[in-house]
């Protein structure tokens, strides 16, 4: 696509957003080849109208010369004219001010939650409260008029934990990626049967039902995933899926990263936790859905930082560590410096969803090619010393912690990581 008409997108993205519907497209799209099948199911399946929508325009711009005109041509043939017009006369929506009459009334701002705070700090002008004179004297300092303390916040021992006494408890689905097409130019993961064999096993003892695939391109992934959705979840209280191969960093709204077929092509963990969330798979709403990704974020390398001597620690490691990293022209920053904040006034679609990472999103991840993965090493071991008494988000911890201490080529550091959206504590089934 041409630059200029990248701006145009770029600079009416607000307006789409809040406007487009990208279900009366997808048909004109596919017959005028702007999009593939494939492109318009993922499109389909990145959540929300909102999310589609922002999806549909980003994969635009990726199109040849003649996406532009086309998507122009197919907004007026499904009755979205007013938003070809504005694209076709290529003004920003920051142009199009609405008549004095229109104008709504100015409104104080809510206040914000702590999870907003980050999203203020983005503003390029402060937004700050007008102080008002007033006689009446100021509050006394904290010290002489102590803060209540509020109530009803929630104990540990009062956090609600997740039925888990189903059996089998539910489905473990493994994709282990190994061997890589040749013309990918992707190395072979050796060491990763290893990572597989573990899994397999441990899930296995922890009462799931666990199916295996080796070696999938990446049409087959989203295949495996489609099927796993479509399954019939109600007699189950949880489901995983874990992912073996090369990643790398792609822009996102929701979970960072990707990981790769055999055949080279990447697909985007956001779009694998899709498959199985409340939305998509109403069988599991309610239940949690972990997902463990071995696999790198991006090609950058940590090399860590000094600690005083109290924190140091024995650093394991090997000669023939290698790890599962495509190199990626995107920034370290793995945030599209177009996106935007959407309000969400319902239960967030990703609820009941824990994604643990290998690696922080952006950086490499370490595999030996005799023992396995650093991650899935420590992670199969945390789980078979602690599953009897400690709780997930617990383990994972120790499992960041433990692996923060290894050390590859003697150099080369890494912090595993997740992204957890559940709301109760998770125990799972152990023979006690």
């Amino acid at each position: 696509m041409e630059e200029r008409h990248k701006r145009i997108l770029q600079s009416n993205r607000s307006v789409l957003m809040g406007g487009l519907d990208p279900s009366k497209l997808y048909d004109g799209l596919l017959e005028k080849r702007v999009f593939t099948q494939d492109m318009i199911d993922e499109i389909k399946n990145s959540g929300t109208r909102r999310d589609q929508a922002r999806q549909l325009v980003r994969d635009l711009e990726t199109r040849g010369s003649r996406a532009f005109p086309l998507f122009l041509q197919c907004l007026h043939e499904t009755g979205q004219q007013s938003l070809a017009e504005i694209l076709q006369n290529g003004a920003p929506a920051a142009q199009l001010q609405p008549s004095p009459a229109a104008r709504p009334a100015v409104r104080p701002l809510p206040l914000s939650s702590p999870m907003d705070a980050d999203k203020l700090s983005r503003e390029t002008v402060p937004v700050c409260p007008v102080q008002q004179p007033s006689t009446t004297p100021s509050p006394s300092p904290e010290k002489d008029s102590p803060r209540p303390r509020p109530q009803g916040r929630p104990r540990r021992d009062s956090i609600q934990s997740y039925k888990m006494d189903a059996s089998p408890c539910g489905l473990c689905l493994i994709i282990n990626n190994m061997e890589f097409e040749p013309q990918t130019e992707l190395s072979n993961r050796k060491g990763s049967n290893i990572d597989c064999d573990k899994l397999e096993s441990r899930f296995k003892a922890l009462n799931f039902t666990v199916e295996v695939k080796t070696n999938l391109k990446q049409r087959q992934i989203k295949h495996a995933l489609s099927a796993l959705c479509k399954k019939d979840h109600s007699q189950y209280d949880c489901c995983v899926v874990i992912m073996l191969s090369h990643g790398t960093e792609v822009s996102h709204n929701r979970f960072p990263g990707a990981v790769y077929g055999v055949d080279g092509q990447h697909i985007p963990v956001q779009l694998i936790t899709n498959y199985l969330n409340g939305q998509h798979c109403p069988s599991l709403q309610g239940k949690p859905k972990l997902f463990f990704i071995q696999a790198c974020g991006g090609d950058e390398k940590d090399t860590g930082f000094e600690v005083s001597p109290d924190e140091a620690a024995p650093s394991i490691g090997g000669e023939d560590d290698q790890t599962d990293a495509i190199p990626t022209s995107s920034s370290s920053d793995s945030l599209s410096t177009s996106d935007e904040v959407d309000a969400r006034a319902t239960l967030p679609t990703p609820s009941d969803i824990l994604v643990s990472y290998s690696t922080f999103p952006g950086y490499v991840s370490w595999r030996d090619t005799q023992a396995g993965s650093w991650y899935v090493e420590t992670l199969d071991r945390i789980l078979e010393e602690n599953a009897n008494t400690d709780d997930l988000v617990t383990m994972l911890m120790m499992v960041n912690h433990e692996v923060s201490q290894n050390s590859a080529k003697g150099l080369y550091k890494q912090m595993p990581g997740s992204f957890n959206f559940l709301r109760k504590l998770l125990y799972f089934q152990t023979q006690r």
